[in-house]
């Protein structure tokens, strides 16, 4: 079961216990059930912290790969420009083709590993903000079971 729906559940059996009289709010949980659901949500916890780790992973080869990618074509440029201005009938045209290319190739290799790591980031933020939300619901849930024990009791 994924983590939302544990979380659904768990809120649904809040929204569904007995309210008790006078007591502003405050509700009878059943405490097996609470306690079998957060047991399910801790299970679903390591399963996203992999997931995150890897999205990471990803990232990492994402980012070499770009880098690969962009040197590929610096030295294509590169050699490309060499091999122009060895051409001696051409060679002012040669020398201002490579470097225009060589420019080209080091603008396109930055805008893939910028697109490269906006995409990585866009994913971890996604990452981050699901756990940070589930730990969030979490830590709401065990305030509630703390707050509905102490009441019960007093």
């Amino acid at each position: 079961m994924k983590t939302e729906e544990i979380i659904e559940q768990i809120e649904d059996l809040i929204k569904n216990s007995r309210s008790l009289p006078l007591m502003g709010g405050k509700v009878v949980i059943d405490q097996n059930q609470l306690l079998e659901l957060l047991g399910e949500l801790s299970a679903t916890l390591p399963s996203e912290l992999k997931q995150a780790k890897k999205i990471v992973a990803e990232r990492s080869e994402i980012l070499e790969e770009a880098h690969k990618e962009a040197d590929k074509k610096i030295r294509q440029a590169e050699e490309r420009r060499k091999n122009m201005i060895n051409e001696s009938e051409v060679m002012r045209n040669a020398k201002a083709s490579a470097d225009q290319v060589l420019a080209d190739a080091k603008l396109k290799s930055k805008e893939v590993r910028r697109a490269a790591n906006d995409y990585v980031d866009e994913i971890m933020k996604r990452a981050d903000e699901m756990l940070t939300a589930n730990v969030n619901e979490l830590r709401k849930t065990r305030q509630s079971i703390k707050a509905s024990q102490r009441q019960g009791s007093n």
